[in-house]
């Protein structure tokens, strides 16, 4: 992470929502020692955040978006898709020259940000996703019009301290949406169902569970710090006529592999509805 700091080095971020998005990325910021508190700032509209803000994390929290966009040179949108057109403009004229603007709003598109900004404004739009919260995060990044190398590179520093991160062209963050942005969700599905199969073969409610979530966390990491194919994998485990292919055998029949393919095309595809909505209700 040393060249996080480096990157991030005199920076001053603000947050333009206080939500649990933006607290886990300032966990992370602050926890990798990318930044240190005082280059951190954060606005919110209710005052309980903003006090929690301050006593958890020792930044600033402000309810005071104009002031904030004229501190900060990095703009964090994280407020809710639904007010980003009245947040933006009620900012655009605090942006100053070579600022960096980047939105965690899901489903608005670069265009529409930059619509309602100056017209040189640097936009980076991103894809997170929930497990940023526990600093475990798989986020992709896609760059506006005007957005530099040192700008993608400013936005990948602030994501790679709650996660890993990915570069992409924004026609691809429907397909994130759909695989990272919702996965979380199917892989909950899946330690509950683990853990309801320990439950019917004689386990605890909590021993079941526990061992459910720490065996999926584990072969993700496994995989992640191999770099080996997950089938590889597999079959490391898969011994001839042992449990595991006899559970193989049972998932396959089941269409498990099937049906996440399935999910993944249906959520990319919600996905591009909304974003679709989503720029026309932003042109009107």
């Amino acid at each position: 992470m040393k060249e996080h700091g480096e990157r991030m080095k005199g920076r001053r971020i603000g947050f333009l929502g206080g939500g649990s998005m933006a607290g886990a990325l300032i966990r992370g910021l602050l926890h990798s020692s990318t930044v240190t508190a005082d280059q951190i700032q954060a606005s919110d509209v209710k005052e309980e955040r903003r006090a929690e803000l301050e006593r958890v994390y020792g930044i600033k929290a402000t309810d005071d978006n104009e002031a904030l966009v004229r501190w900060a040179d990095v703009v964090v949108i994280s407020v809710k898709p639904q007010i980003v057109d009245r947040v933006l403009g009620s900012i655009a004229a605090g942006l100053g020259e070579g600022d960096l603007v980047v939105s965690v709003a899901a489903g608005v598109p670069i265009e529409a940000i930059e619509a309602r900004l100056p017209s040189s404004a640097r936009v980076i739009r991103s894809m997170p996703n929930t497990a940023a919260i526990a600093l475990a995060g798989a986020t992709a990044i896609a760059p506006g019009s005007h957005a530099t190398r040192e700008d993608v590179e400013v936005a990948r520093a602030l994501f790679e301290a709650v996660g890993r991160c990915v570069v992409l062209d924004e026609s691809l963050l429907d397909a994130v949406t759909g695989l990272s942005g919702s996965g979380p969700a199917y892989v909950m599905l899946m330690i509950e169902a683990l853990a309801d199969g320990g439950v019917k073969v004689g386990l605890g409610r909590d021993t079941a569970l526990l061992l459910a979530a720490q065996t999926v966390y584990g072969a993700a990491k496994l995989q992640l710090e191999t770099g080996e194919h997950p089938g590889r994998l597999k079959d490391m485990v898969t011994s001839p006529g042992g449990t595991a292919i006899a559970g193989l055998h049972t998932l396959e029949a089941g269409g498990l592999r099937r049906t996440l393919i399935d999910a993944v095309e249906a959520a990319a595809t919600r996905s591009a509805e909304l974003g679709e909505q989503m720029a026309k209700k932003l042109k009107r």
